[in-house]
């Protein structure tokens, strides 16, 4: 199986085309643990591969329900910077939201992974691989433990369903309804 690490290339793109290509990407979890044996102490690590089948985009300082509609201050700032980079934030109190920060530099935009393998909700996921704010503005790579692979799946655009996110209040307005949540159908 082909393996190839997506880097800064892939994530300086913005927009829905790119939230629909991540549809058949896998999201990478390796974890550390000390094991003891009889005579010393190892480190080990597992790596955690899953099929992303469920993002939704928040795209641009006038989308009324990304966190970069209130300015780069705060939590969101991490949305300002470079794309590759990871967004993830508490949500309800309990749960870890991990999102992708996308495009240029300067302009916000992120994806929000919803769901991966047999996974689908955002805070049973991070749950799930143990993902929490210690990941937020790190890059997406190898070095820090969590990326996003390639691995040969080709999904055909008829293959995705395309509707309005989740979760969203009325303060949302129009945005509540724009189609930026992307889903591979019989998952």
């Amino acid at each position: 199986m082909r393996r190839k690490l997506l880097g800064s290339a892939f994530f300086k793109r913005r927009g829905a085309a790119l939230a629909r290509s991540l549809i058949g990407k896998y999201l990478v979890r390796r974890s550390y643990s000390l094991i003891r044996t009889h005579k010393r102490i190892r480190n080990r690590y597992k790596e955690t591969a899953l099929m992303i089948n469920e993002v939704e985009l928040y795209e641009g300082a006038e989308d009324r329900s990304s966190h970069a509609f209130n300015g780069d201050k705060g939590r969101a700032a991490v949305m300002f910077g470079p794309g590759g980079r990871w967004y993830v934030y508490l949500c309800y109190g309990m749960y870890e939201m991990l999102n992708l920060v996308v495009g240029a530099a300067g302009f916000p935009a992120a994806i929000l992974i919803r769901g991966a393998g047999p996974y689908h909700g955002p805070g049973k996921l991070t749950r799930a691989l143990t993902i929490d704010r210690t990941f937020n503005n790190t890059t997406a790579d190898k070095k820090t433990g969590l990326w996003i692979e390639d691995r040969g799946v080709r999904v055909a655009v008829k293959e995705i369903e395309a509707g309005p996110r989740i979760g969203l209040g009325k303060d949302a307005g129009e945005w509540a309804k724009t189609p930026h949540r992307f889903v591979l159908k019989n998952r």
